[in-house]
């Protein structure tokens, strides 16, 4: 069955860090792009990060630059989220998805939340 599936998320201090894990089962991730979305109660979900199949090729939502790194681990077809300094408004769920692009591209930071597949999401909250 082809499934992803989030872990790492939990609670963190102001300017601490976490690293989330996107696990899929069933397939293989290599050929797929891997996006990062969030989702807050009374927001539009927000494209995070999204990494290549290769993982050659990366974009990232100006919001987060600088502050996360997406990559990936394909012995463990794993990707990972990267998040330091965190903030109050990293607050939210996180979900990963993949979709299939051709050219090797990451996609587009926009279309993270819509591509075709996604995991059930893990609880990110930054609060003292």
């Amino acid at each position: 069955q082809f499934q992803l599936v989030e872990s790492g998320g939990g609670l963190v201090q102001p300017g601490g860090s976490l690293r989330l894990s996107c696990t899929a089962s069933g397939f293989s991730l290599d050929i797929y792009a891997i996006g990062w979305f969030r989702q807050v109660p009374g927001k539009e979900r927000e494209g995070v990060a999204c990494i290549s199949g290769s993982g050659a090729n990366t974009n990232y939502a100006d919001a987060v630059k600088g502050r996360f790194t997406i990559s990936r681990e394909k012995a463990k077809n794993t990707v990972y989220l990267q998040m330091s300094s965190l903030k109050p408004e990293d607050t939210g769920v996180y979900y990963c998805a993949a979709d299939f692009f051709y050219a090797d591209s990451a996609g587009d930071i926009r279309d993270i939340p819509t591509m075709m597949y996604r995991g059930q999401g893990a609880r990110v909250t930054v609060s003292s």
